[in-house]
């Protein structure tokens, strides 16, 4: 399939640079698959806008402060951004800024906090040892010392914009006053219900930043139920897709875990756009409820399809295995024996999402789905437009034709941007 099916032209000013004045003032734009009508909203209407029936998961995920200063033992200035944790706590594969001289076997640090040296690599990423103080870890440093990862998109608007607003004071002879971001970003570039302990993911869960207190509040009270997971939202959500195919892409891979609780919910929907439905029963022992899945977020999205795939991959083997065994008995039966995964029960499950997904596509994980506008050419706006018509290519022109839309009324796309739900 082509990749530039999924280009679109935005004007720059339509990308949010800064959140909206508070989280539920953010639009809010409705796609009702079904009749294909789009209608508007602000986000705190989202309680009144949800089908009776409907579970909410989302990414629990805290962003890391993970882009730690540094400077090397013989000068200059060293960027080090955390990954992720390798064989041991004090070691972490990092990127590194620049990569050839930060990896020099002096090392770099930032005194006081840390000290660092390179002991390995793979590609660009970076395997570092760190060196701290008593009764520090690497995360209590980057909570103190370390700054928020945002997306390129935003600091390279921010700039421009500062660079504008210089100009025009140098012209006009004024001052210029400069935004305090990091205190804003501390604040609104994690969602409301993060985890503070499980500060594990390098971009935030974005579709789940205009999420108040009071419209959780407002959910719990007309009775819609709110599962968590944990996605760790790697860098590779930013990575545009520069193949000529979208086949040839390569898909980065994302950890998550899935508590038992939100396991069991999960076993209450089916399959969309498949030819038959999976049982739903087969996710645990206990029965539970059909209901209308909603995934707060293409991370939650993520997490929810790949384990659902891999468990119905599992019953599919296991249907056909009973079915070479005992033709007569798997004829007459019109039920299918649950199986079970390995990790599941009372466990918690742990999975690696490698899913690239794009049109067509059959979902097992959700029916619905809340998510920000994307970039284009990119792996998530391949994951929205396979979702708006699932099992076919069409959702490619149709969310084009949204996005359109979109950016005539002025909606204000990406991380920080408005947000749309696929009814």
């Amino acid at each position: 399939m082509d990749a530039s099916l999924f280009d679109y032209e935005l004007p720059e000013d339509r990308i949010a640079s800064q959140p909206a004045p508070t989280r539920d003032a953010s639009r809010l734009l409705v796609v009702e698959r079904a009749t294909g009508r789009i209608s508007h909203h602000v986000f705190r209407d989202l309680p009144e806008l949800l089908p009776a029936g409907t579970a909410l998961f989302r990414n629990n995920a805290r962003v890391l402060r993970a882009r730690l200063p540094g400077r090397r033992t013989g000068g200059g200035h060293v960027e080090c951004l955390l990954l992720r944790p390798a064989e041991t706590p004090c070691v972490w594969w990092c990127l590194l800024k620049p990569g050839k001289k930060a990896a020099s076997p002096d090392g770099f640090g930032w005194a006081g906090f840390y000290h660092a040296r390179v002991v390995g690599q793979n590609g660009g990423e970076y395997r570092v040892s760190f060196e701290l103080p008593a009764g520090e870890t690497v995360l209590s440093v980057s909570e103190k010392i370390g700054v928020l990862p945002l997306p390129p998109y935003i600091e390279k608007v921010r700039r421009e914009h500062a660079a504008a607003a210089s100009a025009d004071a140098l012209q006009n002879a004024a001052q210029t006053t400069v935004p305090d971001f990091a205190a804003l970003d501390h604040e609104r570039y994690q969602t409301v219900y993060a985890d503070p302990l499980r500060p594990v993911a390098a971009a935030a869960p974005t579709a789940g930043l205009h999420f108040t207190e009071e419209i959780l509040a407002a959910l719990a009270a007309r009775g819609f139920p709110i599962y968590d997971l944990t996605l760790r939202v790697s860098l590779g959500t930013f990575q545009p897709i520069k193949t000529a195919t979208i086949e040839e892409h390569a898909i980065h891979r994302e950890l998550y875990e899935i508590p038992p609780q939100t396991l069991a919910a999960l076993a209450g929907g089916g399959a969309v756009g498949a030819a038959s439905v999976w049982h739903r029963q087969s996710c645990l022992c206990a029965s539970v409820a059909p209901q209308k899945r909603l995934a707060v977020g293409t991370t939650s999205l993520r997490a929810m399809e790949d384990f659902c795939r891999k468990l119905h991959a599992q019953e599919t083997t296991a249907s056909a295995a009973a079915a070479v065994a005992s033709p007569a008995a798997t004829a007459s039966s019109s039920t299918a024996t649950p199986v079970f995964l390995p990790s599941l029960g009372s466990q918690t499950y742990i999975g690696e999402a490698a899913l690239f997904v794009y049109p067509p596509a059959t979902f097992f994980g959700a029916e619905l789905l809340l998510t920000n506008f994307h970039l284009p050419r990119s792996t998530l706006i391949c994951l929205v437009s396979a979702f708006l018509t699932p099992g076919e290519t069409r959702g490619i022109s149709w969310l084009k034709e949204i996005y359109a839309e979109a950016i005539s009324r002025r909606y204000r796309f990406y991380s920080y941007g408005d947000a749309m739900l696929i009814l």
